[in-house]
């Protein structure tokens, strides 16, 4: 296959990534109750990225995907910055929601670092691990690289996320928990939706003609958005 074009199915991927992104944190506000733990709604919404994050790299290869992740950070830095914006105008006097609408879309500047450092760090680890597997397994084991690959990818977006956003207000067990939790629950989550995933790929690869497997040699330098 051509590894420079993209495709209409390439954009599709993209937009959903971005969309699933955007959705996902803007489900966080709300908390679920799971048996005996305490969940985000975003959750359910937000190992599809990963999913989909495995999908690029396995087709496309590892510089689409880092395209990808880095407009994904863009979409939703401009998503979040525009609500900041609705949440900061002067409501007029008939407006009576800006309470609720300050609680759901008004950022804690922590919560909102730490939730961009930790996305941007972990898809690229994610992405990375994808492709550095598949160039060593020649291709094969592609179940396996998406789990492994998934956890990776999970666990540093966990590890970043949590002590940078409640490290000093939560006991550190707590947290240590939380990553535990957090990374377990969205690998699981790969686990059980890897039938589905490997019904993508496989589509993928026949409407795309083939796939790419990235050279040993090339950059992956997070930055290279425009290698590709």
């Amino acid at each position: 296959m051509n590894e420079t074009k993209i495709s209409i199915t390439f954009l599709l991927l993209a937009v959903t990534f971005c969309v699933c992104l955007i959705v996902s944190n803007l489900m966080e506000i709300k908390t679920v109750d799971l048996g005996p733990l305490t969940i985000t709604a975003g959750v359910i919404v937000f190992p599809i990225s990963y999913i989909l994050n495995d999908c690029i790299v396995e087709v496309y290869g590892f510089s689409k995907a880092r395209l990808v992740i880095w407009l994904g950070f863009g979409m939703n830095l401009l998503v979040s910055l525009l609500l900041q914006l609705g949440v900061w105008l002067p409501g007029a006097a008939s407006w009576t929601g800006q309470d609720a609408m300050a609680l759901i879309f008004g950022a804690v500047p922590r919560i909102f670092v730490a939730s961009f450092i930790a996305f941007l760090c972990g898809s690229m680890v994610n992405a990375y691990v994808m492709s550095k597997m598949k160039i060593a397994s020649g291709g094969k084991s592609f179940s396996l690289r998406a789990i492994v690959s998934t956890l990776w990818g999970e666990g540093v977006d966990s590890v970043i996320f949590f002590p940078l956003a409640f490290g000093g207000i939560l006991a550190w067990h707590e947290i240590a928990t939380l990553i535990l939790t957090q990374t377990v629950l969205k690998t699981l989550y790969e686990i059980l939706i890897l039938p589905v995933t490997m019904r993508v790929v496989k589509f993928l690869r026949d409407h795309e003609g083939g796939d790419v497997t990235d050279k040993p040699d090339m950059s992956y330098k997070w930055w290279k958005i425009n290698e590709f």
